[in-house]
């Protein structure tokens, strides 16, 4: 299962990074090859600069070798080995009428003195982060997140949602860090589910990512904005830098295992405000974002 995940995110990661270049139509994604000096390593490809994209990558890793005891402790192993690869993506458009988006599809097993694979699972994701809502992309991108869950369980869509909108939220600002989608983990071999059906659903839910958001992309890329507009972006994606650097738990996972610093960091978009106890006016666009995120919806 490990070779046919990593080699589905290596092929997955060609397809994402030749359409995202089209898309942008000016800058190109820069490669690293790295490895990590415990074991594994990943291919790492950043794009910056763009006609569309300020800053985004698309990473993949596999990783493997002793669990580390922070993790040991985190998981309530002993000692044990491990492998975990997965594929990683953030996009930071400059336009701030197109979302930043964040995906994530992985995979992780843990092994016994003998080699013996004692334990196994999926996770993953995608959500949708707007600076200002158009609710026909909310829609749009719900509405094929679940698609790709019902072909599987009609009740994956809900679940999985729901806990999105759990999981990507600043719980020291009182609201979520976008509209959500989808976010599941621990899925593990179970009476209804095979690790085969869930590397089928997984994949599913990657292959669907670029028809989530290539549209929506495509649509408000060439829209036109003020400085106004742009200085409220980067005050919002101050809010997406909390999120990952005091909550995120991959991002904890990479410092943890001694990933590579720059491929963790990548998600960090690169212009960024904090401006002291900032509201926006009641009644406009900017407040109408807010209300939303304080309230999740439901888009489909």
């Amino acid at each position: 299962m490990k070779n046919k995940f990593y080699q589905y995110i290596q092929d997955l990661q060609d397809t994402m990074t030749s359409k995202l270049e089209a898309i942008d139509g000016k800058a190109k994604f820069q490669e690293d090859i790295w490895k990590r000096p415990e074991g594994g390593g990943g291919r790492t490809r950043v794009i910056e600069n763009g006609h569309v994209f300020e800053k985004g990558g698309v990473n993949i890793s596999g990783v493997h070798g002793k669990l580390p005891k922070s993790m040991q402790a985190y998981f309530k192993v002993g000692d044990v080995d491990f492998f975990a690869c997965g594929l990683s993506l953030v996009l930071h458009p400059e336009n701030p009428m197109v979302p930043t988006v964040h995906a994530n599809w992985r995979y992780f097993e843990m092994y016994n003195k003998d080699g013996d694979i004692i334990d196994s699972w999926f996770g993953g994701g995608q959500d949708l982060t707007p600076y200002y809502l158009f609710e026909a992309d909310a829609k749009h991108f719900h509405q094929t997140c679940k698609t790709a869950c019902d072909n599987h369980n009609p009740e994956f869509y809900q679940t999985y949602k729901k806990r999105c909108d759990e999981y990507f939220y600043n719980a020291h600002r009182n609201e979520g860090r976008g509209v959500g989608g989808l976010f599941f983990d621990y899925c593990k071999a179970s009476e209804t589910m095979t690790m085969e059906n869930w590397y089928n659903f997984v994949t599913e839910v990657g292959d669907s990512f670029l028809e989530a958001y290539v549209p929506i992309v495509e649509k408000r890329k060439d829209l036109p904005y003020t400085k106004e507009q742009r200085n409220w972006q980067e005050i919002r994606r101050g809010r997406y830098v909390e999120f990952n650097l005091v909550h995120d738990k991959g991002t904890l996972f990479g410092l943890k295992t001694n990933g590579r610093i720059e491929s963790i960091l990548m998600s960090l978009p690169p212009h960024v405000q904090w401006v002291y106890d900032h509201h926006p006016e009641a009644g406009s666009d900017e407040k109408k974002l807010i209300e939303v995120l304080k309230n999740p919806k439901d888009w489909v």
